[in-house]
């Protein structure tokens, strides 16, 4: 508990230094959301859509927060416009999430754009989880351990690409020193969560 006490400190400082850096009201929000602090979370995570509407990870949280904190119709409205945002963007993991989440809680579903391909995986090629279009694949994988292999089984060339201009912002903006290992964690968690591999 004490090290959730400390990264909400981190984060406060850091939204504070810099009102505008939509991350750091993300990463803030995790971190009063994982201490249970559910009315914190949801005005950060909120504060981070209004900085970057096209966060789509923010309003299945955010909905989240709220359902936690007893607010079930500011949650079907989060999750019926946040599963719009994640379709549009082809981010394919919080779009189903949410879908499931309407779905549990008796709201009807966003119409949608069908973004499934239905043509076989040539070589050289992967089904994306994160746009969920077939297309090429990385030419190895990223890194030696199993996060690795799973990229290069599972992510197409093209959103690790941009996950890369992603990654570069995230350090900068998290001021990120990857030599601590809190700070990878929270790095390769943000990773993981704009591949949709979480």
């Amino acid at each position: 508990m004490a090290d959730i006490a400390a990264r909400i400190e981190q984060f406060k400082k850091m939204a504070e230094a810099d009102p505008a850096n939509e991350l750091g009201h993300f990463s803030l929000g995790r971190a009063y959301f994982e201490a249970g602090q559910m009315t914190e979370a949801a005005a950060s995570f909120a504060k981070s859509i209004e900085l970057n509407p096209n966060l789509s990870k923010a309003y299945q949280l955010l909905a989240m927060a709220q359902l936690k904190d007893g607010h079930k119709e500011q949650a079907i409205d989060v999750l019926t416009r946040g599963t719009k945002i994640a379709d549009d963007r082809g981010d394919m993991m919080p779009r189903n999430d949410m879908i499931r989440m309407l779905k549990e809680l008796g709201a009807p579903l966003p119409e949608l754009k069908q973004r499934v391909e239905d043509r076989p995986v040539g070589q050289d090629e992967v089904t994306c989880v994160r746009c969920g279009l077939v297309k090429k694949k990385l030419p190895a994988p990223p890194f030696s351990h199993a996060t690795g292999k799973e990229i290069y089984e599972k992510i197409c060339a093209d959103c690790w690409r941009e996950w890369i201009a992603m990654g570069t912002k995230v350090i900068n903006e998290l001021r990120l020193p990857l030599s601590d290992p809190q700070a990878q964690k929270i790095f390769d968690q943000h990773m993981m969560e704009f591949l949709n591999l979480r």
